[in-house]
Order: C-alpha cells, then structure tokens, then sequence
C-alpha cells in the first residue's frame, strides 16, 4: 500500500499522478474501515483527501502553516503527517479528533471552535512579516459553513488591508457545515459554483476584439473597465475582491492536479488570495452520500459497508428536548427555535419539520444569535436557542447586555454541558455555570434527568421578563430520580431518619450527577454519617430556602459538571456567608484545566469526581469536626 510509505509530506513528492489518486482512494477506504470502529467526524474528512494531499504538495508543512477550520476534517492531514495508528481515535491516549500540538509539529490550532482559522492566519503572516520570513507561507483552510461567523468576515476585512502580505485562504465549499449551509454567502458560492466559464468568456473576447483594427484594443480596454460589472453579471466573486483579495476558482476539490496548479499560483502570489474549491462531503462512501442529513458528519460506532449503528441508541437528552419542543410548539404559538448550524446535533430539526416558519438556522454565529433572540422576544414570540454548552461562551456579550439588560424573555438551552470526553478541551461545556452567575436576573436550571428536563423546559418558556437557560448533559439520559419531599424550590431526593435532630452532611446535587450524589450518600451512611440531598432544580438564583436548610446541618457539600471557580459550590458559598450561615462547605466539580480526551467515565475518574473520591473526602471533613482527625483515621470508603 502507497499509505504505509506515506511518514511525512515531502514523500508525497515522489508520487506520479497516478499514484496519488491510488493514494487518495487508499486514504478513503482506511478511514471508512478506521473511524467505523471508533466513531468519529467521517463525511468531512472523506470530502477533504485530494485538498489535503495537494495543501502538503504545495506547502512545506511545518516550516509553511497549513491550518484548518475548524479542525474536524484533519485526518487526512495525520495521515500524510506521519500519524497511521487511528485504533485509539478520540480515546485516552490515543490521537485526538482534532489537530494537536502535542502529537505534531504539523498542528497549529487545537481550538475546534468554528470561524476562527482567519484571524490565525492573520497573525501568522504578519509575524513571518514582521520577523522578515519570506521563505514562510501561510495556507488556511476554512469550510464554507464556518464563513457564517461573523469572526471570519472580521479577519478577511483585516487580512484585505494588506494587500502585500502573502496568505492563501482555501475555502473548502461542500455546501455543508453540518447540514446544508444556508443563508447570504451561501446562496453566492452556489452561484460561483455554476458559473465557471466567466474567464474562458474574457480571455475569448480580449482575443477577437485585439484582432479588429484600429476600434478593438480601445473597445477592449473599455470592456475591461467594466470587468467588475461584468463579473458580478457572469460570476460574482466580486463580494472577495471588493475586499481587496485575489479570487481563485472554483477548482474541483477532487481534482489533485488542478488543486496543485491553483494553489502554487496562490503561493506565487504576493498578496492575499482567496483559492474556492468545490468538495463533496462523504466522497466515496455510499452511506455517507445517501444520508441527506449531515453527509456522516459525525457517527458512532458504525457498520463499515452498510453504515449503520453496531448499538441501538438508547434516549438522550437531546431526544427529550426535541420531543419535548415539538409538544411546545403546538401548544403555543410564539416558541420559535433558534440553531447556530446545527439543527440535528441539538434535537431541533423535529421542530423544524413540524413549524417551518419558526425555525431560524443563524450559521456558525452564535453572537448574532443571541441578539436576534432580544430581538425577536423583544417583537412578543419567545425564541429557544439551542446550542452546545460550550458554544455559549462565544455570545457571553449578547446574553449579558442584549438579553439580560433588556430583560428580554429568550430561553438557551445548553446540550453537551459538563464533561463531554473525546472530543477534547474545547468541547467540554464546563464553563456556562461560571460565566452565567454574574448575569443578572438569568436563571439557570440543571434538570437531573428526562421528566424534570420536561418540566424545567416548560417552566423556563413561561418566564417573559428574563433569560433562562436549561442546561443538560451528553448522551444517554440516566433512569428517573424521584424525589421524597420539597423544601422551597428544591427536591428533597433523600431525607436522614426522622430521629436524627442535626444530620452531619446537606449534599446539594446539580443536575444529571444526582444518581452520583445518592451513592455518596450510601456510602456515608455506611460510615455512620447522616444526609440530606437536595436537587435545587434551578441553581440560580440559589433558593432562598438553602441557607436556613444549610444551617441545620453541619457540613456542606456541593457537586457539579462545571468548573469550580464561580460555579454553583460558589455561589452557594456567596448565599450562605450573606445569610450568616456559617458552617463549613466542600465544593466538588471540575478543576479549572483543560481536560485531555477520553471517555466521560475516566476523565471523572481522573479529576476526582466519582462517588467514593467524594465520600472519602467528606468522611474525612466529618471527622475532623468530630475531633477525630488526628487521633483515628476515617474508615476507608470502598
């Protein structure tokens, strides 16, 4: 196999024509085979095999930057980089789904968040400027998709200003983000895509009309003022070249000769250079082509030949959500949904299908977004925007001085929140339980598991006068957790026996943990150690009811899926000492690191965040106020 010889790019220089296009068709069938087993982003990387191969022709990675955006079609780019062993894909200590700094000098950005590849590359070529590196390229590739950020648009406007810095931009056009692309740009690349003879048209007229005496050249040097009109009349690339960027294309993504002349002309060049090259998401793989949805943008573990679930899904929490906002919307008329590119990754495209006049797909522009939502509460509807946790981050400005300060009614609902695994740091949504404490009025609600994500849904829609959010985990949804009593707005989940006058421990438990915090509590128990847990439902504004519950017990323990600097341990910290409260209070949740991938279950297990790690911990808190610290060890918890 012409793979296996593959250990770096510059052994791509070897290869004939034909070779290369045995190689393109080897890489696809190694990753159909690879990521079949493992799960992974498919679709995209099948789409990417000849632009890869040609970027590592043309450019001398690492010595060139060769960039993706925003990173989920990078397999091809480990493959011809020396990276083969795919058998640990996206698991503990094997490669990571996205570029990595730590597994090559070939990987520049780790961050798999969309539309920022633009303003990397802008910085890039102004450091080789700066540092006198003409010997140095910069190549980003940026799929049509994440051209919907506005961040994108605002780098191009940078990277424009400067029309002798050399930098290749190579828009990977496959119609897709994750679904279809929609909206402005895409309509314009559609008509690129089917007007490619504008060239072929000039260069025939320059030819005829130079052959006619004495009226031709003048009549040509007339039409070739009009270039700019008649290019937006035959093919309008003009939106890139208004902003001073020299247009390539389209060029047939597929087509590695092709690929490699247009990308050497874009080196060449001494200014920045837009390369447009038409891909086709899945290329190759039958299943991925026949699925209409997102082309096997991502999948699990799958069949290789038929690519179908090995494993039959059980329900998610994004399978709630999505059942749940069908019944909303028929029930209500003003819910309309709201999606950044994602309208299946969030459980939406149920709504969509039931109301396709209240379903509004943004693109990869989580902050306009938001504003939209202030806007269309604003106009009497109430918007959902259902976006992945970590996404959230991106519009923090929006939700704090559009919807917040206007005291608009728009409800985010948060998917993959928490630790999400092997997709890696950027995709862990351990930040939103922080950085929401300081907004005011939002309220937050972490349903602990389907019945309480319908309930909490309901409630957060009915609120006109504030943010809410919902927030909830990755994957499988666990069994029901029923509670035993209520004490202001919280879920009693399990009281200590009526006898006990002062119970040792009030364990507040967030969210999807609260089958977690019960096994803590058994095995407490087992040591002699009395406790409440409480589910607050809604963790903020902490429920005025936790401090004089607090004040009952001795100890105070609180466990979340978030980081805990600013989180909920420490909000409730902040709660307890303004109420006069004073008793010592353990907070237990995700250190403030980036967090390698791997499996859910292990990270937990890594960071500490496991019943026995919690119960041993608080055992030990317990005997100390007992006085018993020094002179006998707690008891061991299994």
């Amino acid at each position: 196999m012409l793979l296996t010889r593959i250990k770096g790019p510059r052994d791509l220089d070897r290869l004939s024509q034909e070779e290369l296009d045995q190689l393109a068709a080897e890489i696809r069938s190694f990753l159909v085979d690879a990521v079949s087993k493992t799960g992974g982003h498919l679709g995209p990387n099948l789409g990417v095999v000849e632009l890869t191969i040609a970027l590592h022709r043309v450019f001398d990675s690492p010595k060139d930057k060769v960039l993706f955006d925003t990173g989920h079609q990078a397999y091809v780019h480990k493959l011809l980089t020396g990276r083969q062993d795919f058998a640990g894909l996206r698991t503990k200590g094997g490669l990571s789904g996205y570029p990595s700094r730590a597994e090559s000098d070939h990987d520049v950005i780790e961050n798999s968040h969309a539309s920022t590849v633009l303003g990397w590359a802008d910085g890039l070529a102004k450091a080789n400027e700066v540092l006198g590196r003409e010997d140095h390229h910069v190549a980003a590739v940026i799929g049509d998709g994440a051209l919907t950020g506005g961040m994108a648009w605002e780098a191009l406007n940078n990277i424009a200003a400067a029309k002798d810095r050399p930098l290749v931009i190579v828009v990977n056009d496959n119609e897709r983000s994750y679904g279809p692309t929609i909206g402005g740009l895409a309509n314009h690349l559609a008509t690129l895509r089917t007007t490619d003879g504008y060239e072929r048209f000039l260069a025939r007229g320059k030819e005829l009309l130079e052959r006619t005496p004495v009226v031709g050249k003048p009549l040509f040097e007339t039409l070739h003022g009009a270039k700019k009109g008649l290019k937006d009349f035959i093919a309008p690339q003009g939106m890139f070249e208004d902003l001073g960027l020299k247009y390539i294309g389209p060029i047939d993504g597929h087509d590695i000769e092709a690929l490699e002349s247009a990308l050497q002309r874009a080196k060449r060049f001494s200014g920045p250079v837009i390369v447009h090259c038409l891909t086709q998401k899945g290329r190759g793989y039958t299943p991925a082509l026949e699925h209409e949805a997102d082309r096997f943008h991502a999948v699990g573990v799958i069949h290789p030949d038929t690519g179908l679930p090995v494993k039959t899904a059980a329900a998610s929490w994004t399978s709630v959500f999505a059942d749940e906002m069908v019944k909303l919307g028929h029930e209500r008329a003003d819910i309309v949904g709201i999606t950044a590119a994602m309208l299946h990754p969030v459980g939406l495209n149920k709504f969509a299908e039931a109301f396709p006049d209240r379903i509004y797909d943004v693109g990869i522009a989580e902050q306009h977004g938001a504003t939209s939502a202030a806007g269309l509460a604003t106009g009497g509807v109430h918007p959902v925007f259902a976006v992945y946790a970590t996404f959230l981050n991106r519009a923090f400005d929006q939700v704090l001085m559009d919807v917040a300060l206007h005291k608009c009614g728009v409800t985010f609902v948060l998917d993959r929140a928490g630790v999400t695994g092997d997709d890696g740091a950027s995709h862990n949504g351990m930040w939103d339980m922080s950085i929401l404490q300081v907004v005011p009025g939002l309220r937050l609600a972490a349903p602990r598991d389907a019945e309480q994500l319908r309930a909490q849904l309901r409630e957060a829609v009915e609120v006109k006068d504030a943010p809410t959010v919902v927030r909830y985990s990755k994957g499988v949804v666990g069994p029901a957790v029923p509670a035993v009593g209520r004490i202001g707005g919280m879920d009693v989940l399990r009281a200590p026996a009526p006898e006990v006058t002062r119970p040792d421990v009030l364990l507040v438990s967030v969210g999807a943990l609260a089958p977690m915090c019960l096994e803590i509590a058994d095995l407490l128990d087992k040591q002699g150690i009395s406790t409440t847990v409480v589910d607050p439902r809604w963790v903020k504004p902490v429920d005025e009811a936790l401090a004089p519950l607090a004040d009952r017990h001795r100890v105070v323990v609180t466990v979340e899926d978030n980081g805990r600097t600013g989180g909920v341990g420490s909000a409730v910290a902040q709660a307890l000492r303004d109420a006069g409260v004073d008793v010592p209070l353990r907070d237990f949740g995700i250190p403030q690191r980036f967090l390698d991938h791997a499996l859910r279950k292990e990270i937990m297990a890594e960071i500490g965040l496991t019943a026995p790690d919690i119960a041993r911990q608080v055992t030990g808190l317990v005997a100390k106020l007992d006085g018993r610290y020094d002179s006998e060890p707690a008891a061991a918890v299994d």
